[in-house]
């Protein structure tokens, strides 16, 4: 049995934020049914790669829910949807501001036929304020909130993240909001609206910048490999690769310079004496160590870092990172066996809970897999089910729902 294990949660939500907090949920033992459109699904479907015409982009994100479609501009479909409301505790959308209050399912409806609703809305800009009509994006978030002006090397063109971040954040903050309005809910009896946005859920993460900027009003640049408070804390390069090495405190540095380096004096070296001198004098104090660091490969270094207690690592490629022997043995690498992609890996649980542990029960679902079954469960007939299938409000799955 999951932690979460009771929890019902009606997912609205495509594409990544909305569907990755309910895969979060959902691994830690929720029941999340997908609401989807009838025409293509969540958008995610369409994008590639593909196996067998399924895309693995929705299967990384969708694993332990089941799908089903259902067309919420017919009043049909809108009772679909009231009915699943009443029984569920979560519902989690990611409409424009207005779209959902026009449809007549906004957390206003939904209220007034479950009181306990917890009702999660993520938005580019959030429900309020001037910008809250306008679409959001990932990259326009990390646009907007500075996150490209302090990413790449000073000077240079501003640069994204690697991967999504504030899609990915906003999908982790609204799963740690839902949990705690669903305390709220387990005190009180009483649910509430959970109001997020792309645009600010990353700004608690800039607690250096912050620092900086709110003491002495210093604008923050991009740092490039290098840490911005602390040094050396950063990328360097050896005689086969870059390895990070991350001397947080002086501690780790004087055991990196009398261990791993074999340069003791620099502990004494006015230019190296304490963090503060360092990042002053961080452009030779990066030469110095290289010059000795491209003397033997990364392996060497970081086996030398390990012996003496120095945080250090290599730079994976991503290849590299799926078969990282510490990340096997975690289980961070999972197969499932899907029914039309067939056997796959993904990324697995990162929450390792002693007592009630998260579990990938399920694959990602087939367009529609689960249609008859939400339906049969809400006590429609077999007659009605029909009957809306003709009607255009549900469509079935392209495969066997006992698959």
């Amino acid at each position: 049995m999951g932690a979460l294990d009771g929890l019902k949660i009606l997912d609205l939500s495509q594409i990544l934020a909305g569907p990755y907090c309910t895969m979060v949920l959902g691994d830690l033992g929720a029941e999340v049914i997908k609401l989807e459109k009838l025409n293509g699904g969540d958008d995610t479907r369409q994008m590639g790669p593909f196996v067998n015409g399924e895309s693995t982009s929705f299967f990384q994100i969708n694993r332990n829910k089941k799908s089903i479609t259902v067309n919420l501009k017919t009043d049909e479909g809108k009772e679909v949807f009231y009915r699943l409301a009443k029984e569920v505790d979560v519902i989690v959308e990611n409409y424009r501001p207005g779209v959902a209050a026009s449809l007549k399912i906004g957390y206003e409806d939904i209220k007034k036929i479950n009181p306990g609703i917890i009702y999660c809305s993520i938005s580019g800009y959030g429900q309020t304020g001037p910008y809250s009509h306008k679409g959001g994006f990932d990259l326009v978030a990390q646009g907007m909130s500075s996150l490209m002006s302090i990413t790449g090397e000073k000077g240079g063109r501003p640069l994204k993240s690697g991967v999504a971040v504030y899609d990915i954040g906003a999908g982790i903050t609204a799963a740690y909001a839902i949990l705690a309005a669903y305390v709220h809910k387990l005190k009180t009896g009483n649910g509430q609206h959970v109001d997020l946005s792309l645009a600010e859920i990353g700004l608690p993460w800039f607690a250096w910048e912050a620092a900086a900027y709110f003491a002495n009003g210093t604008i923050p640049t991009a740092t490039g490999h290098r840490h911005r408070a602390l040094a050396p804390y950063q990328a360097f390069r050896t005689k086969s690769s870059y390895f990070m090495l991350g001397c947080g405190n002086q501690r780790n540095w004087e055991k990196f310079c009398i261990e791993v380096i074999d340069r003791p004096g620099w502990i004494r070296d006015p230019r190296f004496i304490d963090n503060k001198m360092r990042i002053e004098n961080i452009e030779i104090l990066e030469k110095e160590i290289e010059s000795i660091l491209i003397e033997h490969d990364t392996k060497y270094w970081t086996e030398r870092c390990e012996k003496a207690g120095v945080p250090a690592g290599p730079i994976n490629n991503f290849d590299e990172a799926m078969n990282d022997p510490h990340y096997l043995a975690r289980d961070m690498v999972q197969e499932v066996d899907h029914p039309v992609i067939g056997k796959m890996k993904m990324i697995g649980i990162p929450t390792k809970l002693s007592e009630t542990p998260g579990e990938i029960r399920s694959a990602s679902p087939v367009l529609g897999q689960h249609t008859l079954e939400v339906l049969r469960s809400l006590g429609y007939t077999e007659e009605e089910i029909n009957q809306l299938e003709g009607n255009k409000v549900i469509s079935k799955a392209n495969v066997n729902e006992t698959l």
